[in-house]
Formats: C-alpha cells, sequence, structure tokens
C-alpha cells in the first residue's frame, strides 16, 4: 500500500505543477489584454490629437473705450465746495487724465468652426466690446496678424456668441461631437488662452453630466481638466478631435483652477449656433404657461401614480391658453416625448421650432386629455413686460386657524397691503404656525391662496369644505394654489384628523 500512495501523491504533485503553469499563462494573456485595453484607453501622449485640432482654436482681444470720471467720485460728493481742490491734488499727483474715456482690453478664447471664418466662443468675452480681435494659433496656413471680428449675434441664456472674420485663406476648423455620447470618465482636452499666457492645453476627464447652474437651458459637462480665467470660450475636445463643450465657467474660492470647469455641453451649443448664424438671434419655441415640479405630495393630492411631468400653476394670454391647458393640469407628454421635471419640460418646448404645433398630454382630474398647441416665441413673449398687479376692494374680514394657518377673507385693507390685483378672490395668510408642515413648505403671511383642491376659494367655508371632501375622498393632502406678489405656485399640505 506505501509504494502505490507514494505513486498517487507524486501523480497529483505533477497535475498541481501543469495547472500552476496553466494559470500561470492564462493569467500573462489578462495581463497583457490589460494593458492592451488600457493602452487603448489612454493614449501614451496626447501631442498628435493636440496638433491636430490646436490651429482652429484661437486668442480673442476685446478693446471697450471707458468712460472718464467727470470729478473726483468717491472721495467727496459732486457739488462739493471741495471737488475743484481735490479735482487740482488729482492733476498735480499725475491723475489729471481722469476726465478722459480710456480703453480697458480683456482677452479669452474661442474656436473655428468653419473654413470661411466662423468662430465660436462665450458671449460674456465680448458682450459691450468696441473692437474685438482674433489671433491664430502661429502655424502653416493660418494669418499671421491679427484680424478683426464682426458679431453675428450673440445668446446670453446659453452665454454663447457667434463670430465672423474675413481671413486671406480658407482657416482649419474642426467640428462638433455629440456631446450627449461623453460619459463620466471619459478623457477630454481643454484649449484656450489662460490668464493671457498664449494657447495652453490641459487634460482631464470627464467628472460629471447635465450640470445646472443658473440658466434655464443650461446643460454642463463637468471637467477636471485645467480652466482658468482667458479659458472662456475655448473648446472641450473628446479624443477623436471633435468639440464636446465650451468652457464657460469654474467653480473656485480663489478665482482659479481647482479642478471643478463646466463646459456648456455640444448638442445645446449646435442649436444656438445654427439660429444665430441663420438669424442673427435665437428663436426658442414658447408655450405660455408657468409651471412647477410635482413631487410626491402634490402627486398624492392630484392623483397621480408618481411624482412626474410638469404641473401648470398660470396660464396667462398665449398659445397653451389658445389650446385649452388649464392651471391644475399636469404636462405629463410634449411632443411625443415624456416630461420628467419643469426643467426638462423647458428644454424640450425651447428646442422646438416656432409655430410648430405639437400633441401636448395632460393629466386632468384623474385622466389624460391630449391637446394640440401652436408654439409661439420665447423672445417675443419675454419683450411683452407685465407690470406688478395692484388694486383694492372686497368684503368683511373673518379669520380661522386651519392647516397650521390663519387665514383672513380678503378685504379693502388687505388688498392694498398685499398689493393684490382687483378681481382675485382668496384667502389672505395672516400667520403661520412655524411648527407646522405650511411653515416647513414655504408659506408665509402674505401669501394668498386662491384654490384648494384645484377648486376657487373665496371664503373660510369654501376652504373648510375642500377639507372635509378630501377627507371624505381618502386623501392625505389637500392641494393649495397660492400667490405671493402675483406670482402662483401649488402646495399639498398633509390633512391631519
Amino acid at each position: 500500500m506505501q509504494p502505490q500512495a507514494i505513486a498517487i501523491s507524486r501523480q497529483a504533485s505533477g497535475s498541481g505543477a501543469t495547472m500552476r503553469l496553466v494559470w500561470l499563462a492564462v493569467l500573462s494573456v489578462a495581463v497583457l489584454l490589460m494593458q492592451a485595453v488600457t493602452a487603448l484607453a489612454r493614449p501614451e501622449s496626447l501631442a498628435p490629437l493636440a496638433e491636430e485640432v490646436s490651429p482652429s482654436v484661437v486668442n480673442i482681444t476685446t478693446t471697450t473705450v471707458v468712460e472718464g470720471r467727470t470729478g473726483p467720485q468717491g472721495i467727496v460728493p459732486e457739488g462739493s465746495p471741495f471737488e475743484d481742490f481735490f479735482r487740482e491734488f488729482q492733476d498735480r499727483n499725475g491723475n489729471g487724465n481722469g476726465d478722459r474715456p480710456r480703453r480697458s482690453s480683456a482677452l479669452g478664447s474661442g474656436f473655428v468652426i468653419s473654413e470661411d471664418g466662423y468662430i465660436v466662443t462665450n458671449n460674456h468675452v465680448i458682450e459691450g466690446a468696441d473692437e474685438i480681435e482674433i489671433e491664430f494659433f502661429p502655424g502653416d496656413g493660418q494669418p499671421k496678424e491679427l484680424l478683426p471680428a464682426k458679431v453675428i449675434g450673440t445668446d446670453p441664456n446659453t452665454d454663447i456668441a457667434l463670430l465672423k472674420v474675413e481671413a486671406p485663406m480658407p482657416l482649419k476648423w474642426v467640428k462638433f461631437g455629440d456631446s450627449d455620447t461623453a460619459r463620466v470618465g471619459d478623457w477630454v482636452v481643454a484649449m484656450g488662452n489662460p490668464l493671457g499666457q498664449g494657447f495652453s492645453v490641459s487634460a482631464g476627464i470627464v467628472s460629471a453630466r447635465n450640470r445646472e447652474l443658473s440658466g434655464s437651458y443650461d446643460d454642463y459637462i463637468q471637467t477636471d481638466a485645467a480652466i482658468n480665467r482667458g479659458n472662456s470660450g475655448g473648446p472641450l475636445f473628446n479624443m477623436d478631435g471633435d468639440v464636446v463643450g465650451v468652457n464657460t465657467a469654474i467653480l473656485s474660492p480663489n478665482g482659479g483652477s481647482i479642478g471643478i470647469g463646466f463646459s456648456m455641453a455640444s448638442n445645446v451649443v449646435v442649436k444656438v449656433v445654427a439660429q444665430l448664424k441663420e438669424f442673427g438671434e435665437t428663436r426658442r419655441g414658447w408655450l405660455g404657461v408657468k409651471i412647477q415640479d410635482v413631487d410626491a405630495d402634490l402627486a398624492e393630492a392630484i392623483g397621480l401614480e408618481k411624482a412626474r411631468g410638469a404641473l401648470v400653476t398660470d396660464v396667462p394670454d398665449g398659445p397653451a391658453k389658445d389650446a385649452g391647458v388649464l392651471a391644475g393640469d399636469v404636462i405629463v407628454s410634449f411632443d411625443g416625448v415624456d416630461v420628467k421635471d419643469t426643467r426638462g419640460l423647458v428644454r424640450q418646448v425651447g428646442n422646438a421650432d416656432v409655430g410648430k404645433t405639437v400633441r401636448v398630454v395632460v393629466y386632468r382630474e384623474g385622466k389624460t386629455e391630449t391637446l394640440r398647441v401652436t408654439l409661439g416665441r420665447r423672445e417675443d413673449a419675454e419683450r411683452v413686460a407685465t407690470g406688478p398687479e395692484g388694486g383694492d376692494g372686497s368684503p368683511d374680514v373673518s379669520e380661522k386657524e386651519l392647516l397650521g394657518l390663519s387665514v383672513g377673507v380678503l378685504n379693502d385693507q388687505l388688498r392694498g397691503e398685499l398689493n393684490v390685483a382687483e378681481g382675485v378672490e382668496g384667502l389672505a395668510i395672516l400667520s403661520v404656525d412655524e411648527t407646522s408642515e405650511a411653515w416647513e413648505k414655504g408659506l408665509r403671511a402674505g401669501d394668498v391662496i386662491t384654490e384648494a383642491g384645484q377648486q376657487k376659494v373665496a371664503s373660510i367655508s369654501e376652504l373648510e369644505a375642500r377639507v372635509s371632501e378630501a377627507k371624505e375622498a381618502g386623501r392625505k393632502s389637500l392641494l393649495l394654489l397660492v400667490r405671493r406678489g402675483g406670482e402662483p405656485r401649488f402646495v399639498a399640505l398633509n390633512l391631519s384628523d
């Protein structure tokens, strides 16, 4: 038995060695494959890409004439008896030119998008400039001297401007890529003129997508590629050499790059540039509604199965009103695309063509309804000034505490104090319990409740009736339409037994 056991043991030992060799071979192949994939994902050098696209990047210098001071402002009041004394003092100390206009210069970046001289940059780079000059990347086939540029059009909403130069030869240019394909973690390259140092290249990754800063049409790519002052308006390239963003802003406590930069997504820029090139201005679709997001409480109060869509708070004169959209409707689909929230709806409408007739699906009183709306133009609507509401006149005062609120019927005095227009009926909020849900949701004294449960209320008894009806229907919350300074919004308050 002993020899046999030894033979078996040796055989097993030999088999284990073979298996180890096999595993080592597999691991070696895996390492080689990983190295190959890494090499494909991150090139050893970005020099070929930089050499390919840099001739299309430009430096932009703007000049603005700044009016001189008419007196020693900030030192003594205008007309003061000491004004002449301080003016003479300034003149003696070399400040005698303070009254003369002077030139102020600023630097930025941009990039060429066509061989005939169209250039994209940021609106804030050229805003208010009297003169704009373009410096091209030094290289063969590029203009050697500064070329003057004229403004074709600007869009402050996306901070994009389109310029044009007349060059003596066809210019080297780059094309836009599809920013929707940019993934978090993808490599990107930023180019521009940081801090006036001239052409510069920095690299990083896409840190985040769909960032919103302050505008209605924001769709920023966040990147850690170094972006500094002077980089504004420069391109953000992907590894194919396509522009996926326009470098616009940074988040920084000291004004320098800390790795949080923002580039307006190319898919937004492409549409803006096309309109600026064709019309010299933007032409965005306009629906004509005031809206707010639908949260879980609002969805429950309305009867929606989940929080989605955009809740219409007001319908002024315009396309939506003509098509039959009502305050209290929830827009759940626009032109065949589901509406996720208000931001999504604003962008969908803005991207639609002016004059186009679209299908708008609204949720109303427990069911959906499809309306056909012919879109207007947002820019035209924004030019129509709407003044603040004002007025007076209505019934006797009565007060009651309800839902954490002390409410009273509008009278002449309250209308005047709250600047409520004549004809607007409702209940004025006189005070709010700071421990209540109403306080947490932002209701304050001076707000006016005009609807409850999507029905108008002009008396306390009507508000009480809406509360009772909601409880009887098994609802956990009551939907209120509240106005503050003429601006409406919906608030859902939980009902307590």
